[in-house]
């Protein structure tokens, strides 16, 4: 009978203590208790989307103490974004480190960190020889494993950012080539893609048609039809997006744009359906295999209203976007209450030069007749319009580059909420360069996790971890 207490003892101390010995390496008897692995990933990029982008699209959304969806998320952490050869990253290495684990040369995606980045001619790269190897991505895994896989953007689906889900180019350019390995069966498939990715839905369809019919194809192939006869549902609207055939063979392919879809704020919204409407018709789509899935949903505009120094644009798209994790929150809570089954990544691949200027009052929310955080600063203290050592009003919003920087004093800059609010309106900058050309930025990004393995998510991490935590709590 002692002995049986004595052993019970034991038992109680591996489990408390991992041992009695005073060590914290757990033995060989304790059972493994670890959560069954998630089936499915959703990974949501903010192509562009600093944390200086975020904190304006919240003050522009819902006002200083409102939340967006990200912000709720429960774990969260700071990631690195520089490439392989560069302080500041472009999408395609950022994205491919996250994708792939591998830190990559700038204007390189998904290959190995030696590959050196050739620009391409007509859209069809030519690495040279011995430039490089191919390096496996989240979604070639993913497939691999049985499980379906989509890609949704609102940029070209060839642009980096998605292209570093399933293609592998030394130059991000190539995208003639890019749109060619989502083809099965043709020449230049990725054959890691099996029998192809099964939803890929954005903009991007010049890449996929020859040059006679509109497009950008030298070859004289028409990629579109190619992926009918592959059995693919095709859509160039938002209602064919929605309309039930779409998904009744399990494959579906949507091009919505010549070239990158429209902003949200300029969006028609018959013409071209939204992130959120994008991101839930995919997961009808995926949602049907019984092994799981794999999405990435990029909100990519973002990004191209930064460069431009448009304000208003990029905090629109970056509110689209959180409306698109929340709609996919939604509707995966509905078949995995508590997201058991489910990770969930939020996540920037690099931020830009955007920044908060100034000692102003609280603006509250965008709304009609009332700028918020894209008018002029208004002191805190007395309410008065803040004024620059010439004397001139300035915006709460402003860019460290772009191309709009008054030669000489602002004095006779004459700027009010009303002009400052305006769609059109392009911030100002210190340094000025080329219209569209305003860079990127070297800082941190944040990521937000929710689901299984999302406590993983912690600290301040490099890019290429990422990869490794979604992989290990998906075990893939």
């Amino acid at each position: 009978m002692e002995r049986a207490k004595l052993a019970a003892l034991l038992s109680s101390c591996v489990f408390a203590l991992a041992g009695c010995n005073g060590s914290d390496e757990r033995t060989s008897t304790v059972p493994d208790t670890a959560p069954t692995a998630a089936r499915n990933v959703i990974f949501f990029l903010g192509d562009g989307m600093g944390i200086t982008t975020l904190t304006a699209a919240r003050i522009y959304a819902v006002g200083e103490s409102g939340d967006l969806t990200i912000d709720t998320l429960p774990e969260s952490a700071f990631v690195k974004t520089y490439s392989n050869d560069a302080q500041v990253t472009d999408s395609a290495p950022s994205m491919s480190a996250y994708m792939t684990g591998v830190k990559s040369n700038n204007e390189v995606i998904a290959m190995s960190t030696e590959t050196v980045a050739i620009e391409p001619s007509g859209g069809v790269g030519n690495c040279g020889a011995n430039n490089g190897k191919p390096a496996t991505t989240l979604l070639e895994i993913a497939k691999a494993k049985g499980l379906a896989t989509g890609v949704v953007t609102t940029t070209r689906v060839t642009h980096a950012t998605p292209a570093a889900t399933y293609a592998h180019v030394c130059h991000r350019d190539a995208e003639n080539d890019i749109a060619a390995s989502l083809v099965p069966g043709g020449a230049g498939f990725n054959s890691a893609l099996g029998d192809g990715v099964d939803v890929v839905l954005g903009g991007g369809k010049k890449f996929f048609v020859p040059k006679d019919s509109g497009g950008e194809r030298g070859d004289g192939r028409n990629l579109v039809n190619e992926l009918k006869a592959k059995g693919y549902a095709f859509a160039q609207n938002r209602d064919d997006l929605i309309g039930a055939d779409a998904i009744k063979n399990g494959k579906l392919v949507g091009f919505f744009a010549s070239s990158h879809m429209s902003y949200d704020l300029d969006r028609n919204a018959v013409k071209e359906p939204s992130l959120s409407e994008m991101t839930t018709r995919a997961l009808d789509v995926l949602q049907k295999n019984p092994k799981g899935y794999f999405l990435m949903v990029e909100g990519g505009r973002i990004d191209h209203a930064l460069h431009d120094t448009n304000a208003k644009r990029a905090l629109q798209d970056t509110v689209a976007f959180d409306d698109a994790i929340k709609a996919a929150l939604d509707k995966v809570s509905k078949t995995d209450p508590g997201l058991k089954n489910t990770l969930i990544v939020v996540t920037a691949d690099h931020d830009h030069t955007l920044v908060l200027n100034g000692y102003a009052g609280l603006t509250g929310r965008t709304e009609a007749g009332k700028p918020g955080v894209l008018g002029v600063v208004h002191n805190y203290q007395d309410g008065k319009v803040a004024k620059d050592a010439d004397g001139a009003p300035y915006t709460i919003i402003g860019f460290g580059n772009g191309h709009n920087r008054v030669q000489g004093s602002r004095a006779n800059t004459a700027l009010t909420d009303e002009v400052t609010g305006a769609n059109d309106y392009y911030q100002e900058a210190a340094i000025r360069v080329t219209k569209g050309e305003e860079t990127h930025g070297g800082t941190d990004v944040f990521l937000g996790a929710i689901g299984r393995g999302a406590d993983t998510f912690h600290g301040v991490i490099e890019n290429t971890k990422v990869f490794e935590l979604v992989r290990k709590a998906v075990q893939l």
